[in-house]
């Protein structure tokens, strides 16, 4: 759906106000998202796909920490966001969890694990081709052998509906929120114009307006991409949103030997 958004900064420079001023809202804005459900398919996708053994998971993009909540009923969690004010609120929520601050391209976490996630589109919010290299081979490097990689990726460009509206609404006692949204379309990224009413008891009305710049890769290139970092990787179509589905990837248990040539030995001086 063209009016939902990624979940948390993840490129350094964002300045969206959902991840930002607005970050204490987030969870209020999908309350419609079944978080329980999506995270009871990762783990049954982990279990089919995973080799390693272990429980240890790192969601990328964790955002509140909303999957990390469910997750960590199975598994040992951490979890990595660029967002200070979005990890603000995850520790709030997983108080002992591990959750690191960084960028999906760079993080360093300690350890490797057995399930690396990154999920809601969050990859939509890097700007180039060598921004997702840089991020699948980051998440393969996190990634123990046998270990599996789920990513969700934002729309292909031909499902990307310029023109379309979308209205999310919120009301309760403390808060009434309205998000409208309009598609726009550059190219291979997504324009989206957001416009935001947050009215509070004892506060003026505010209102925020942005456009959020989304890049669209097709799928199959998705996957090359997760191949070239050497994941055996595939696209499942069924996902959590409509048009967008899943990557899954797993990391070898061992790495091929190349047989066709010696290994190569040590440089002579010239």
């Amino acid at each position: 759906m063209v009016g939902q958004s990624r979940p948390g900064v993840h490129v350094s420079g964002s300045s969206l106000s959902l991840y930002h001023t607005l970050a204490k809202h987030y969870d209020a804005l999908y309350s419609w998202k079944d978080y329980r459900a999506e995270s009871r398919r990762l783990v049954s996708l982990a279990r089919q796909y995973g080799r390693s053994g272990g429980r240890t998971w790192l969601d990328v993009a964790c955002g509140t920490g909303r999957h990390l909540e469910f997750l960590r009923a199975r598994y040992s969690v951490s979890g990595v966001d660029a967002s200070r004010e979005m990890l603000r609120a995850a520790r709030r929520r997983l108080p002992g969890v591990r959750l690191v601050r960084g960028d999906m391209r760079s993080f360093r976490v300690r350890g490797r694990f057995d399930v690396v996630s990154c999920l809601f589109s969050a990859i939509g919010h890097l700007r180039t081709e060598s921004d997702l290299r840089a991020t699948f081979e980051n998440l393969a490097r996190h990634t123990k052998p046998g270990g599996v990689v789920i990513v969700e990726p934002w729309l292909e460009p031909s499902r990307f509906k310029p023109g379309h509206v979308h209205l999310t609404t919120f009301e309760s006692p403390r808060l009434t929120l309205v998000r409208l949204s309009r598609g726009l379309r550059s190219a291979d990224r997504s324009l989206i114009q957001y416009e935001y009413l947050v009215a509070e008891p004892g506060r003026r009305i505010r209102h925020f307006s942005e456009v959020d710049t989304g890049l669209m890769v097709p799928h199959r290139r998705l996957v090359e991409l997760l191949r070239g970092a050497g994941l055996r990787s595939r696209y499942l179509r069924r996902g959590f949103m409509r048009d967008r589905g899943l990557l899954m990837a797993v990391k070898p248990l061992s790495v091929p030997v190349d047989t066709r040539r010696p290994p190569a030995g040590p440089a002579r001086p010239s």
